[in-house]
């Protein structure tokens, strides 16, 4: 069966991005590692395959919701419903190995919101419906400008409606090949502000909602609209917000 990668790779960014969006790798080369086996165990180069030891790397710069990641409830407020929000390493393993569906919302324009009446039309065109702990990721193509630095404010978002009707239908697990699974942040802000009210920032993140969000997922263009299974378990960080994960697509031949 095919394996489809929908994850975004891990790699040094441009240093026009600000700290808190940047991710920073160093890269430390075979002949490092050598030169750490002579000082740590007493072998010296002429022992080691070619003269060779071990290439590592380190992360100095990697927030959990940096690349491809999965939020937890944590994320989004301290308390949901009334309880502690729960961490990532808290969620149970079987929201994140379950059958995926596409919906498509390319037609949609950069600020635009993605309401539940537009996800059941799309859900009617397709055929399906939905099932619980089914994964409904949200295609917008906006993937092609995962490397630009107006990726940030590029992309529909789906609303704080929207996500109830998703929750009711016992979805625990929900993705977007955006930034981020709300319109963009400054859009948002301005709304806000013009309001002068909550729940219009962040409004479907802080939907006091015990559910998942992929955000800055990719290839949701090669994948059938259903008939496929996703896996994306998240890093077992401990009390985090969110984890990096290698989220892929399973397409039977």
């Amino acid at each position: 069966m095919p394996i489809i990668d929908l994850s975004a790779a891990i790699e040094n960014n441009s240093s026009e991005l600000p700290e808190l969006l940047r991710t920073e790798i160093t890269f430390s080369d075979h002949a490092a590692g050598a030169k750490v086996a002579e000082s740590m165990f007493g072998v010296p180069t002429r022992l080691l395959r070619d003269g060779e030891g071990w290439a590592t790397e380190s992360f100095q710069r990697f927030m959990t919701h940096n690349s491809t990641h999965l939020d937890a409830p944590l994320h989004y407020n301290s308390t949901i419903a009334g309880k502690p929000a729960q961490a990532i390493d808290e969620l149970p393993l079987e929201w994140f190995f379950a059958p995926g569906v596409v919906l498509d919302m390319t037609h949609k324009e950069d600020g635009d919101a993605v309401t539940s009446a537009e996800i059941d039309e799309e859900l009617l065109r397709i055929g399906h419906k939905l099932k619980p702990l089914d994964i409904v990721l949200i295609h917008t193509g906006r993937d092609v400008f995962y490397k630009e630095l107006d990726y940030i404010a590029r992309g529909p978002g789906v609303t704080a409606e929207a996500t109830h009707h998703l929750f009711d239908a016992g979805i625990r697990v929900m993705g977007i090949d955006c930034w981020g699974w709300d319109r963009p942040l400054h859009l948002q802000a301005l709304d806000a502000l013009a309001s002068d009210a909550t729940g219009v920032f962040w409004a479907a993140h802080q939907a006091d909602l015990p559910y998942s969000q992929i955000e800055r997922l990719t290839n949701l263009a090669q994948l059938p609209s259903k008939g496929f299974q996703v896996a994306c378990f998240p890093l077992r960080i401990v009390g985090a917000s969110a984890a990096p994960a290698r989220v892929v697509a399973i397409v039977p031949d």
